[in-house]
């Protein structure tokens, strides 16, 4: 049995390796890829994600989503980690395909509704187009089997502040939604995506092994790798989007924690996710009654990219 997942993503050089490892997964059917802005607008955005299912040589449907946050300003696009294109400026051809017509929450709607309680949403850019669906059709998130999310920090530093990390600043309040509705939450943040560093190594072995999707990914990450390297001064970048298919795929590779998560929407703390432990009770009510969300809090992250690496020259 493979399990169906979508996968909703701002393509992204990372986004482009997890979209790589869930096509190349033998357990994974990809039912479709929705689009939201994040690390480029959602126009470029779509268009990436089209490149990917062509690279890639899939008959996945792509879906545009969400371009702006729903109640604050959007923030600059980061073109000094991803590019301006999303893919490193290597000026990659446009892709020849169309994207649906459908919004990217309406095609979650139908998907999930079609396959009722076998659908995992794997969210790897800002939260808006989950926010949408839950606003457009509450009750589908008692039909999701799980929402696997990229994004947020429980006790790390975060990456655009000192508590916020970039996916869920970018959308606050739609994160907030996601992590108290009524469907299981797997929060794979950067508490766990910091001990993973992808180096070069590992690329040039894909590389020679599937050149198609390889070279592309090594010729992207060049970019990556240079802002981790003159920011943090690492030989290698964080293993971000690409975390939540390894957990889908091994989940044993990864230490998880129970906890409620609440999303702060304004003010210095904006985007900071604060998890409050199960069991740990507090006379401030703002947790009570929230669902359980499951927390990555560590990772064995040599498994982790031997099962990236393995899946992705197709040895296993």
């Amino acid at each position: 049995m493979t399990r169906k997942i979508i996968i909703d993503t701002d393509p992204g050089i990372d986004d482009a390796m997890a979209i790589f490892f869930a096509f190349q997964a033998k357990e994974l059917e990809v039912l479709g890829l929705t689009t939201t802005y994040g690390n480029v607008p959602v126009e470029i955005a779509t268009q990436n994600a089209l490149t990917l299912t062509e690279i890639a040589g899939v008959d996945v449907p792509v879906a545009g989503g969400v371009a702006v946050p729903s109640n604050q300003a959007p923030r600059p696009f980061p073109d000094f980690v991803h590019g301006a294109d999303g893919f490193g400026n290597i000026d990659y051809p446009a892709p020849t395909k169309q994207a649906l017509a459908q919004s990217a929450a309406e095609f979650i709607i139908e998907q999930v509704r079609k396959y009722p309680g076998e659908v995992t949403i794997v969210a790897l850019g800002p939260l808006s187009n989950l926010g949408k669906v839950l606003e457009l059709d509450p009750d589908i998130a008692n039909l999701v089997d799980e929402v696997v999310l990229m994004g947020g920090t429980a006790i790390e530093y975060g990456n655009v502040s000192p508590v916020a990390e970039a996916n869920i600043i970018n959308e606050p309040h739609a994160a907030d939604a996601v992590f108290t509705a009524p469907w299981q939450v797997t929060m794979v943040g950067l508490d766990v995506t910091h001990q993973v560093l992808l180096d070069n190594s590992i690329l040039e072995r894909i590389k020679a092994k599937n050149p198609e999707q390889g070279s592309f990914l090594y010729d992207c990450a060049q970019f990556y790798i240079n802002f981790y390297s003159n920011r943090f001064g690492v030989n290698g970048c964080y293993f971000h989007d690409a975390s939540t298919i390894a957990y889908l795929l091994d989940p044993s590779i990864f230490e998880v924690e129970l906890g409620a998560i609440r999303v702060v929407t304004d003010g210095i703390a904006v985007g900071q996710t604060i998890f409050a432990p199960q069991g740990m009770e507090y006379p401030e009510p703002h947790w009570d009654g929230i669902p359980m969300t499951q927390v990555c809090m560590e990772v064995d992250g040599e498994r982790m990219l031997k099962l990236f690496e393995d899946v992705m020259v197709g040895a296993i």
